[in-house]
C-alpha cells in the first residue's frame, strides 16, 4: 500500500487550541499510515491559500491538511476569514487536482466551543487520506 506524503497547513492564531489540533492529526496520520511531510505555519486561517498553493504545487506532496478554528468576535469578521479563505482551498484543490481536507473550525463559535472541535482535526486527515485512495 502507498504511503502518503500530506502537507500539513496550521494557523498560528488560537494556537492554544491548534496547537492540539496538530497533535491529534499527526497521530491519525501515523495511524493511517499516511508521512507528514511538511508543515508550514502560518499567522491566520485568511493567509492559509498561499501555503496550500506552494504544497500543492509540489511534486512531493500528496495532499494538504489545514487545521486552525475561527472563533466568533464582535464583529462578522470570522464569517468573512472562513468564507474566502475555504473557497479560496476549494478552488486550489480543483486547480492542481489534490485533496485539500478543510480542517478548520468555526465560524461563529465559541473558544469553548473550539476547544470541544479539536478532535475534528482528524476528520480532516482522513478526508485527505480517503480522497487520495479514491482517486487512483
Amino acid at each position: 500500500m502507498k504511503r502518503y506524503n500530506l502537507g500539513f497547513v496550521v494557523s498560528e492564531y488560537n494556537f492554544d487550541i491548534t496547537a492540539m489540533m496538530l497533535e491529534r492529526a499527526k497521530a491519525h496520520a501515523e495511524f493511517l499510515e499516511a508521512n507528514v511531510a511538511k508543515v508550514v505555519m502560518v499567522p491566520g486561517v485568511f493567509d492559509m491559500p498561499l501555503a496550500v498553493k506552494r504544497l500543492v504545487q509540489s511534486k512531493d506532496i500528496d495532499g494538504v491538511v489545514t487545521i486552525g478554528c475561527v472563533i466568533e468576535g464582535e464583529t462578522d469578521h470570522d464569517q468573512i476569514v472562513i468564507q474566502n479563505a475555504a473557497r479560496k482551498m476549494a478552488d486550489l484543490s480543483v486547480e492542481f487536482g489534490k485533496p485539500v481536507a478543510l480542517g478548520v473550525s468555526g465560524p461563529g463559535m465559541t473558544r469553548l466551543q473550539a476547544q470541544d472541535r479539536v478532535e475534528n482535526a482528524k476528520q480532516a486527515v482522513e478526508s485527505c487520506v480517503k480522497m487520495l485512495k479514491r482517486l487512483e
